[in-house]
């Protein structure tokens, strides 16, 4: 491991707005098996983590924070979580908040795989999945499989939203059609944000979150997002509802092997 990660690591103990629980923690093993279980800041985050009690916002993967810090800025009357399985990008957006004292914005260092154990029942209004892996060849690992889906909403109050920004079309109508198999009230989607944002402007997105959410759209952008409108590829959005409480199924149209032909290669340039 290199020193610059060494550096960072150390840095990260010192963050206040960074919590990085261990896997003890986290993972019960009485019994023989790795189960889940609650951390005790579950329910607790308005008081344990930010300045004030706000409605939080949740981005999953959030890599160096960029966007849930902007977002955080551009909106002071909610709460803003990254999470985040890397501790070295997590650095980035923990040392800006904490410099900046940005009191509505925290991060949590954990997989994604055991959000649930740090949530309590409606405790988070919005979810943002910010060009996730698609994970081409593992549907569970999906972030909008039914899996997570069923995560999210043990903890996503009543009419909570789940935002999908991607350049993967794949990812976008896979996360469609789930939308569409389970009936769920979609208030936004389109396969080029960027060409269509005046249909978005003019969707239910912006009556349910007003028409500066549906700007910060296309306004706040991650540096891969920035990196693959480069490379000419477009930027998918989907936003909807995850109401009701029957299991959420797969998909039955989804056309994984037409949507795998289209999705084309990616050049990745590192963040320094």
């Amino acid at each position: 491991m290199g020193h610059g990660k060494l550096r960072k690591f150390a840095e990260n103990l010192g963050f206040p707005c960074l919590l990085q629980p261990s896997a003890a923690e986290v993972l019960d093993k009485s019994a023989g098996t790795f189960a889940v279980r609650d951390h005790a800041v579950k329910g607790r985050w308005n008081d344990q983590m930010f300045s004030a009690a706000r409605p939080i916002v949740l981005e999953l993967g959030c890599g160096r924070g960029e966007y849930t810090i902007d977002l955080a800025q551009r909106n002071p009357s909610c709460n803003y979580l990254g999470v985040d399985i890397k501790g070295a990008r997590l650095w980035k957006g923990a040392k800006y908040a904490t410099e900046h004292a940005l009191g509505n914005v925290a991060f949590l260092r954990t997989r994604i795989e055991m959000i649930e154990a740090f949530f309590a029942p409606g405790e988070i209004s919005e979810i943002w999945l910010t060009f996730s892996d698609p994970q081409l060849h593992g549907e569970n690992k999906r972030l909008t499989s039914p899996l997570f889906l069923e995560r999210y909403r043990k903890f996503l109050r009543p009419g909570g939203i789940v935002h999908l920004k991607t350049d993967s079309r794949f990812l976008y109508e896979y996360s469609l059609a789930v939308v569409r198999e389970n009936g769920l009230p979609l208030l936004a989607a389109t396969p080029d944000l960027y060409g269509e944002v005046e249909t978005v402007r003019r969707s239910a997105l912006a009556s349910v979150c007003g028409e500066d959410a549906v700007d910060a759209l296309v306004s706040v952008q991650t540096y891969y997002e920035r990196m693959f409108r480069d490379q000419g590829y477009r930027i998918t959005y989907l936003a909807f509802q995850l109401d009701g409480d029957a299991p959420v199924r797969r998909p039955a149209a989804f056309d994984a092997e037409y949507w795998l032909s289209v999705e084309g290669p990616r050049h990745f340039v590192r963040q320094s």
